[in-house]
């Protein structure tokens, strides 16, 4: 994460640029400078994930009434020194950041393929060097710092960005996170989670005002300074040449450095003595070997400037160029005003369209002159087809609204139809020619509640053309109070980082093609309409990680028609209607996502929570028909122990021996609970999020306790701990479970009554060895995880099918 070797340079190399904090005295001084304010500190929680995650253990699919105590723990420490935190969460992938996220999943798996084979031959869990978090961590922790009263918020762009910005704006007495881009970026003062004892509040601040002493920079020239380096944008190995001629000619090379910390100090040296020499007067790509990726490096650069920030180094005198999102922009002179103009030359076209600056706002957008009526209408560029489309302007409120030419009907329609939209489209460069970071264009999205985007946020063109309904989506997103339903309806593309899978066994599918289906029939009932249902529906990019998905493309996978009793809701009935008997609907549609709406009437009998579990096992066991019925008494019985267990008690089980076909059962229950979330907030809440969260289902030493025991062949006696009341809902579950099985033609039998060939491994996902199964089948279910291969094909639901 952040700037190639800065942290060890910074660590190692230069100490004094890390300086030890405590934050109650820093709250006090905070709070004597401005009476009446509350020092806040922004947390960037996915840095800070593995800093909370305590529990010993982590192999069994989470600890999460341990994991769900230590957050307690955490904000409670701060409350009560009087600092408020602000919790920011990924909330998408950036497209320039894509390359690097599968890098790291591609590396992850690796890490995973050992932690396996670990386990194989120890029968233990790792040591902690080989740590890895458990499945859902993220997803979950949004939920559990809500539950604990706790502002989260949830990121339209990569969090970084408006960590960043909202420590900025709202004066923040700081930012708590693990990533060096925050070095880079002029806003409030960075802090490191990794260096933060709880007991005494103390860490570590990391100075930039030092770091740029050290270095012989001004602020200003940080960005420079990563891109050249290498970051999340920028690859390293783009200016690896260009690093190590600058090593070269560095004349003060310290033998106490390393490799990596005399190549930081050789760049800077060179932004310094060099390139600060021409500054203003040559143009960047005349001083750097940008080549074919001047644009790209321009966005990465770019990319670190926050709202009302300006960058020193893209000022141009006439004729320059600058080049950003594959656009070439100079300066003209306008023969009337004398006036330094900026035009954009359009690559394809090779056309040269003037900047038009809208005199309300200020900003520059491209016109051209209608052949028509001579006059000059603002354009728009049309992220996707790169073309550029007139802008609409409403004669009332004179708005302007861009229009776009839809891919297959041909027809113009309008982006921005919001009447209470302020926002103007596109965002271009200010009058001065410096670049300025773009504001997001989504028309649903208020000025006033939305934390600055950067360059990368373009919501001009979604999946959903309702803006009510996108307002409601992206408001849920940014609350974190759903999962991918906005990423569905804005962009079209998700993504599911790893899992604790093991490769090598062909006897378990992937959480990847387990709730496919599931989310076939989400896109479908969030992309569809009342007519052509799921036939009319795009497709969806899926970037979920599974053995021998390579990653270099996403799974292109279509809707699958669902079923609900009496039509299919619209999504306004669904999350804005206050009818009565509304919520019965909504239940109707999530079990329809399922497709499970035969299963109505016995999960109906069934308590909270043990509901949304028993609705996720009947789907895990007709899906999957390797699953056996001592795995079903084993997620039956730590459901109902763990209602009775202390969270000392859950710390404090041993385990005679870890199992990694248990490690494997105990991650697909925990991905079908984030499943749950996505389909609950897609239906419009039908179950309250905390029923099925997993400190209140699921325990993963628990787990698998109750797994080692159900292969040993103990009774549901044994396996409740002779707790009379829980035997009898053992036994109730149990029959809820295996009945509504029954209804798809699932019989759930002991592993021990199969037949000596059932026991061995079947097939993997998308292998051509022989396929071997118990015989169980469903229609309609979707393509059965045995069929859903690697790759990147598109996926087509009417060739899914069980078999």
């Amino acid at each position: 994460m952040g700037v190639r070797g800065l942290q060890g340079f910074v660590r190692s190399s230069c100490p004094h640029i890390c300086m030890v904090v405590n934050f109650k005295e820093l709250a006090e001084h905070h709070r004597s400078r401005h009476p009446g304010g509350t020092p806040t500190i922004v947390v960037d929680a996915m840095c800070c994930l593995r800093y909370w995650y305590t529990p010993d253990s982590w192999i069994c699919g989470g600890q999460w009434r341990e994991y769900f105590s230590s957050l307690r723990e955490f904000v409670k420490t701060f409350t009560a020194v009087g600092i408020k935190l602000v919790f920011f969460f990924d909330g998408m992938v950036e497209q320039s950041k894509r390359d690097e996220w599968v890098k790291r999943r591609l590396k992850n798996n690796r890490e995973i393929a050992k932690i396996f084979h670990y386990i194989k031959s120890h029968r233990e869990q790792p040591g902690r060097n080989m740590f890895f978090i458990p499945s859902g961590l993220a997803i979950f922790t949004q939920f559990a710092l809500k539950a604990l009263g706790q502002e989260t918020l949830c990121s339209l762009q990569e969090a970084d960005y408006e960590v960043a910005s909202y420590g900025l704006q709202n004066n923040c007495l700081g930012i708590l996170g693990e990533d060096t881009d925050y070095l880079i970026y002029d806003t409030c003062p960075y802090f490191s989670i990794s260096e933060l004892s709880l007991d005494s509040l103390d860490t570590i601040m990391l100075c930039r005002e030092k770091l740029c002493q050290s270095l012989g920079l001004s602020l200003s020239d940080l960005p420079l300074l990563a891109c050249l380096l290498g970051n999340d944008i920028i690859p390293e190995g783009m200016f690896e040449s260009f690093r190590y001629k600058c090593l070269s000619s560095y004349t003060s090379v310290k033998e106490n450095f390393d490799k990596k910390g005399n190549i930081i100090l050789a760049v800077a040296d060179h932004i310094s003595k060099v390139l600060r020499l021409h500054q203003g007067e040559k143009k960047l790509e005349e001083m750097l070997p940008l080549g074919p990726n001047k644009a790209l490096f321009y966005k990465g650069v770019a990319s670190y400037l926050l709202p009302g920030q300006k960058s020193p180094w893209f000022f141009q005198k006439p004729k320059g160029v600058v080049t950003l999102d594959k656009q070439v922009l100079s300066l003209s002179s306008d023969p009337k005003s004398k006036q330094e103009v900026p035009v954009c030359t359009d690559p394809e076209s090779k056309q040269e369209v003037l900047l038009y600056t809208h005199p309300e706002s200020k900003q520059e957008v491209p016109v051209y002159t209608d052949p028509d009526s001579k006059q000059e209408v603002p354009m728009c560029t049309d992220p996707e087809s790169k073309q550029e489309v007139p802008m609409y302007t409403d004669p009332e409120p004179k708005q302007e609204f861009p229009l776009c030419t839809h891919p297959e009907s041909r027809q113009e329609v309008l982006l921005c139809t919001h009447p209470e939209s302020k926002w103007k489209l596109p965002v271009g460069m200010d009058p001065e020619f410096n670049l300025e970071a773009p504001r997001c264009t989504n028309p649903e999205i208020k000025q006033e509640d939305l934390v600055n985007m950067g360059p990368e946020v373009k919501q001009q063109i979604t999946m959903v053309s309702d803006p009510e309904i996108l307002k409601v989506a992206r408001a849920h997103h940014v609350q974190a109070e759903s999962y991918l339903v906005y990423n569905v309806m804005s962009s079209g593309e998700v993504e599911c980082s790893n899992s604790l899978e093991d490769a090598m066994d062909q006897a378990l599918p992937s959480q990847a093609f387990v709730y496919r289906p599931v989310r076939q029939r989400v896109y479908s009932l969030l992309l569809g309409d009342s007519e052509g249902g799921a036939s009319t529906c795009p497709t969806v990019k899926e970037w979920f990680v599974y053995s021998g998905n390579p990653l270099r493309q996403p799974d292109l996978v279509r809707p699958l028609r669902m079923s609900v009793p009496g039509g299919t809701p619209s999504l306004k009935l669904l999350w804005l209607s206050q009818e009565a008997g509304l919520q019965a609907q909504r239940l109707d549609t999530l079990l329809a996502c399922f497709d499970l709406s035969s299963s109505r009437e016995e999960l109906q009998v069934v308590e909270s929570p043990f509901q949304a579990l028993c609705c996720l096992l009947i789907y895990l066991f007709v899906q999957v028909d390797t699953l056996c019925l001592e795995d079903l008494h084993a997620f039956i019985a730590q459901a109902l122990c763990l209602e009775g267990k202390t969270t000392m008690e859950l710390a404090d089980l041993q385990l005679d021996h870890v199992d990694p076909r248990a490690v494997q059962l105990g991650t697909l229950l925990v991905r079908g609970l984030t499943t749950l979330v996505l389909v609950n907030s897609a239906c419009g809440f039908p179950w309250k999020t905390l029923d099925f969260m997993p400190w209140n289902l699921f325990d993963g030493k628990l787990f698998h306790q109750k797994y080692l025991q159900s292969e040993k062949g103990y009774t549901a006696e044994a396996l409740v701990e002779q707790h009379r009341s829980w035997l009898t809902r053992f036994h109730a579950l149990k029959s809820v479970v295996c009945k509504a099985c029954m209804k798809e033609n699932r019989p759930i039998v002991s592993r021990r009554h199969w037949r000596s060939h059932h026991s061995g491994r079947r097939g993997r996902q998308g292998s051509s060895d022989h396929r071997m199964s118990s015989g169980y089948s469903r229609s309609g279910q979707g393509q059965h995880w045995r069929d859903q291969g690697p790759g990147s094909r598109q996926y087509d639901p009417d060739q899914w099918r069980r078999y």
